[in-house]
Parts: structure tokens; sequence; C-alpha cells
């Protein structure tokens, strides 16, 4: 697609992945760029991951602490609205909102990862709660197609 694209946030198509609402905003024509507007309930996050595609995020609302992962000892940064944090491929990371209230992101990824979404996705909302078993299952099957490597848990 290589057209003007015109997407109110209200009539972008939304899918839940785990527990966070992944709204597809819209693609670059002639490239593999995406962007993804994302909302992270409170508790919710993603853990420490490495995947080939790199991801360019900014806070819109709340707050969300990012782990980098990609130094001797691992640093934390909480990054409140209009913070943007930039992932390159194939660097260790990930995301949660510790807060009481919800965040949201607006996210550039490439079309690898809005796969990775689209798959995992549903268009019911997720239970409250810690994602099941099966879901971790889901999510780890999911990542061993698409070249994603969890890492374990975060730092406390």
């Amino acid at each position: 697609m290589n057209a003007i694209q015109v997407v109110r946030n209200a009539e972008a198509e939304s899918l839940w992945v785990v527990r966070d609402r992944i709204r597809f905003t819209g693609e670059v024509g002639g490239s593999d760029l995406a962007v993804l507007e994302v909302e992270v309930p409170p508790g919710s996050g993603t853990p420490p991951q490495v995947h080939p595609s790199p991801e360019i995020f900014r806070v819109l609302e709340g707050e969300v602490t990012f782990g980098l992962f990609d130094r001797e000892m691992p640093t934390e940064v909480v990054a409140e609205p209009g913070t943007v944090v930039t992932v390159p491929s194939g660097r260790p990371h990930n995301y949660r909102n510790d807060g009481g209230a919800p965040a949201t992101l607006l996210v550039v990824v490439d079309r690898s990862m809005v796969a990775f979404f689209r798959e995992l996705g549903r268009s019911e909302a997720p239970p409250a709660g810690p994602p099941s078993e099966a879901e971790i299952g889901e999510v780890l099957a999911a990542c061993g197609r698409h070249q994603i490597t969890m890492l374990g848990e975060p730092p406390a």
C-alpha cells in the first residue's frame, strides 16, 4: 500500500495480546514499518526479550517502566508522557506498567512484529489478572515462530 492513509482511533483494528490492547493504526507503504498504539493496563507488561525488529516507543499517557539489558548492569527507566525509547534490533528490553492507571504507547515496529501480534491477538478482552499457563505457552510457541527470545524475569 503506497496511498495516503487516515485512521481514526475508533476505526483502527484492535486486538488483545495477553493483557495489552494493540491498535493497528498504520503502515508505511514501500517499507516494513508499522505504527501501533498499545494500551498497557496496570500490572501488565512484557518479560525481557530480544528480537530482530527494532522498536520505537513514545509514551502518550501514564508511566511505563522500561528495562534495558544491553549493558553489564541492567537499567530501568521510568518513562512519562512524551518520553521516547528507541530499542535497536537485537537489544534485550522489556516494559511494564507499575502504576495504578492504564498507560498508552505509540510504537513503531516492523511488519514481523505486526505478524506476531496478529497471530496472538484476540478480539475479546482477556480476563483480569495474570496470564494463565496456557496463554504463556501460546506466547512462547509464537515467539519461537517469530524469532523472539524471552530472557526470563525482569529485575526487581
